[in-house]
């Protein structure tokens, strides 16, 4: 059975994408640590089925063009390109994300200038700075969070060097502070996960959420989701407790710990990431459960967290495609030479479930 996708495509073309394998990580009562991550970082080789498509735009959807931005034309192979990331590389999605990038880069013979915050926005803020001065010509940035970019955003401005956000949105203006952000519909993703949570649960009985990050638009729009479509279908299920796990598995763990002692009813776990949810695994089996006694819902596609759906751990995973590479690359790319780009371009994502997730495996990171 294939993996299902739920939107149309955007581009005529298939974007080749480079995908960050990474070596599977066993689930246990510890929680993973950044050493374990770093043989992760591996070359990335193409995956069939795991490239990153945009959705159709809506008719009407704003575009912005370098004219408009204020912005002169170049060639986007001898130019610097720099890229600001916004977390450790110990989180599978970071790592693919990071290796994407790189690869295109290589691909297409990109100088590229790279820096990581390690979750410390300050640090972020002066990094990008930091890329502004070593001569970037372009920015691809995920941020850590969508406020308190004024800084870079003046800074960029000043030197007229476009940008392009990822993954989490800033609070700016398109097209003016920066030309297009490239993410998936997070909004969708948390409905997506209500689906899977309400035919795991029946629809009835006590569910907790392990909340992402605060100050940032992906964990306040995934928890819209999954509650507006709660509500809307299944009344029976409740929200009784929702605590931050800050997309971290050490957290995660901890939270989830925490919550079926608190909330010993509980019959599931919304997990916004897969770090998260696979640190709720660690907790549940720490405490002696059997897989299945809660259900887990996650979102992201890691590798460990579909071989928990085959384990029978996980209930369901909302893919939410890391590999920004060459999206990113060919938006930059259409933009220098002139052409209009989206202001919001969003990825297509599949789901992993019981049906799928162990021919699919291979197609996640």
């Amino acid at each position: 059975m294939q993996r299902t996708t739920h939107r149309p495509h955007l581009l005529a073309r298939s974007v080749a994408v480079a995908l960050a394998t990474a070596v599977a990580l066993t689930a246990t009562a510890c929680a993973k640590s950044e050493d374990d991550a770093s043989d992760q970082k591996q070359s990335a080789s193409s995956a069939a089925g795991a490239e990153q498509k945009a959705v159709t735009p809506k008719p009407g959807s704003k575009t912005c063009t370098i004219d408009a931005y204020g912005a002169k034309k170049l060639d986007l192979k001898g130019a610097t390109v720099g890229f600001s990331q916004s977390e450790k590389e110990a989180n599978p999605f970071r790592i693919a994300e990071t290796q994407s990038l790189k690869d295109e880069a290589r691909k297409r013979g990109v100088k590229l200038l790279t820096a990581n915050a390690q979750s410390q926005f300050s640090k972020q803020i002066t990094d990008v700075q930091d890329l502004l001065a070593k001569g970037a010509d372009l920015l691809v940035v995920a941020p850590l969070n969508s406020d308190g970019w004024d800084p870079v955003l003046q800074a960029a401005a000043a030197k007229k060097v476009p940008i392009v956000t990822i993954d989490r949105k800033i609070n700016a203006e398109a097209c003016k502070d920066y030309v297009s952000f490239i993410a998936s519909d997070f909004v969708e993703q948390g409905r997506r996960a209500a689906d899977q949570m309400i035919e795991a649960t029946g629809g009835k009985g006590e569910v907790a959420i392990l909340l992402g990050a605060a100050g940032n638009n992906v964990t306040t729009e995934r928890t819209k989701g999954f509650k507006e479509r709660v509500a809307e279908k299944a009344p029976g299920l409740k929200v009784v407790a929702e605590q931050t796990g800050d997309f971290a598995r050490e957290k995660g763990q901890q939270v989830t710990e925490q919550l079926i002692q608190s909330n010993p009813g509980i019959k599931g776990v919304y997990a916004e990431n897969d770090e998260m949810g696979l640190g709720a695994v660690a907790a549940l089996k720490g405490a002696g459960k059997k897989a299945g006694d809660i259900k887990i819902v996650t979102v992201d596609g890691t590798r460990n967290a579909v071989q928990g759906i085959v384990d029978g751990w996980i209930s369901g995973v909302v893919e939410s495609n890391p590999r920004f590479g060459p999206l990113a690359f060919e938006t930059l790319d259409t933009f220098t030479r002139g052409e209009p780009v989206a202001q919001d371009i969003i990825i297509e994502d599949g789901t992993y479930n019981a049906d799928n997730a162990k021919q699919d495996i291979g197609k996640a990171f």
